[in-house]
């Protein structure tokens, strides 16, 4: 039975703009969601557009006056990333909050991108550094943004081993999916190491939803054949376990909150309150061991440019 948690505040954000990744469901969907019944305006960066039209739809009829826009963005091809960069740095305006949030989640199968790229380190991680890079100047302008990344609990299993990074010799779908996710908490403490060395303005924190029913448990494990019946019916099982799950509305709300309270900080990471932060409130969360080493942080950082093909100021230095 899905926990339900309780509601947060969301100060007035008339006049700031949004950019929220893998918007059309779950987290993406329902952080998009509450940032437009705030004020904001909202770009759905996605990849599927008739799933992101159909989610415009739905965020229009609880939002009658919600000003929400969709952009396509495939996270897992360096060149959809660099071309939404590119046309929202053509388009001038500031980015206020970023919510680097789409990701496939334990595909059975190792899988490459059209770059390359294993599947889940493309999609849930390096497409969101490289696009973080690429508006970085329109977060810079908007004197006061914030960047939040979405990661996991399962980041706890994540580690940096940098001679098999992608699962080049073994790949193991739960385990590549953890990696990515350390690799986004690992982003975002980094990212603000930088932006306070900089000077760059950026407030960069981190967020989990706990466990939150969302279709990441069905696409993930479908990709590349399994069948999507049985998924579903696992799933379902899953879903009964008593006090464990809890609702998309009850997921978003540490990203939210990292993405708009007063109160979040710089480089915090932030979950449900409730048992085990599968559930409740937000609150800060427990950040693992591994994501704590700022020599694998620098590291992991000068290996995600080399990747990505995208570099980022120099802090030490004036630009």
């Amino acid at each position: 039975m899905p926990h339900r948690s309780p509601d947060i505040d969301v100060p007035d954000l008339a006049g700031k703009l949004a950019v929220v990744t893998g918007a059309n469901s779950g987290i993406g969907f329902g952080a998009s969601s509450r940032l437009a019944r705030a004020g904001a305006e909202v770009i759905l960066a996605v990849r599927d557009e008739a799933r992101g039209n159909k989610a415009l739809a739905e965020i229009r009829a609880e939002v009658p006056d919600a000003r929400v826009s969709l952009r396509h963005l495939d996270l897992a091809s360096l060149a959809s990333v660099a071309a939404l960069g590119a046309r929202l740095v053509e388009e001038g305006r500031p980015v206020h909050i970023l919510v680097n949030n789409a990701g496939i989640m334990a595909p059975r199968r190792r899988a490459l991108t059209e770059d390359g790229l294993e599947l889940q380190f493309a999609t849930n991680y390096l497409g969101h550094f490289a696009l973080t890079g690429h508006l970085l100047p329109l977060l810079r302008a908007a004197g006061a943004a914030r960047v939040v990344s979405v990661s996991s609990m399962m980041s706890r299993f994540g580690r940096f081993d940098f001679d098999n990074l992608q699962g080049e010799r073994r790949y193991q779908g739960v385990l590549a999916y953890g990696l990515s996710k350390l690799a986004m908490l690992v982003f975002a403490r980094e990212l603000q190491r930088r932006s306070t060395a900089g000077g760059w303005g950026i407030l960069s924190n981190a967020a989990h939803p706990g466990a939150t029913i969302t279709n990441l448990q069905v696409t993930g494990p479908t990709h590349g054949g399994r069948s999507l019946r049985l998924n579903r019916i696992r799933n379902r099982l899953l879903y009964l376990v008593p006090w464990v799950w809890q609702e998309i509305p009850a997921g978003a709300l540490p990203t939210v909150y990292a993405a708009t309270s007063p109160a979040a900080e710089g480089a915090g990471y932030y979950g449900p309150d409730g048992f085990g932060e599968l559930h409740g409130g937000p609150a800060p969360a427990s950040v693992p061991a591994r994501a704590l080493d700022e020599a694998d942080a620098a590291r992991f950082w000068e290996v995600s440019e080399r990747l990505s093909g995208v570099t980022y100021p120099d802090p030490r230095s004036a630009d």
